[in-house]
This record gives structure tokens, C-alpha cells and sequence, in this order.
């Protein structure tokens, strides 16, 4: 009994942690958009800290990875599989 309660406070202890971290680097890499500094490697690293607990985070992660890969393809003018 004491050891599931144990379990549930450190599960959303940690969910509460993992979402004040990811959704504030996240927002610094928002307001890096029009500030100085690298938004684009912040942004994907917020969304990967809020992916450990989200679905959505990771799906956002993977359209973001694939749009990316897709610009680089582009870029080069190769097609990817």
C-alpha cells in the first residue's frame, strides 16, 4: 500500500517536472525566434523532454524531423525515400 502510494507521487512528480521543463524550453526557444539564439535546436529539445511523457510531443517531434529531412532533401535536390 505505501509502496504503490510511493510509485504514484514520484509518476507525478515526475510528470509535473517533465512539464514545466519541456514547456520552458520550449517557450525560450519561441521567443528565441525573434531574440537572439538557436530556436531551432531549442524547440525540437523542449518537444523531446516533453515527448517522454506526451504522445502529442512526440508526434509534433516526428512531423518536425520529417519536414526537416524533407527541407534538406529539397535543399540538395535529391528525393528521400
Amino acid at each position: 500500500m505505501v509502496r504503490r502510494a510511493l510509485v504514484r507521487s514520484y509518476t507525478i512528480a515526475r510528470r509535473i517536472v517533465v512539464t514545466v521543463v519541456g514547456t520552458t524550453v520550449v517557450l525560450f526557444g519561441i521567443a528565441m525566434i525573434a531574440l537572439p539564439g538557436p530556436a531551432v535546436l531549442v524547440i525540437p529539445l523542449g518537444l523531446a523532454i516533453l515527448g517522454l511523457e506526451f504522445a502529442w510531443a512526440r508526434r509534433w517531434l516526428h512531423h518536425l524531423k520529417q519536414r526537416t529531412h524533407d527541407a534538406a532533401n529539397q535543399l540538395r535536390g535529391t528525393r528521400g525515400p
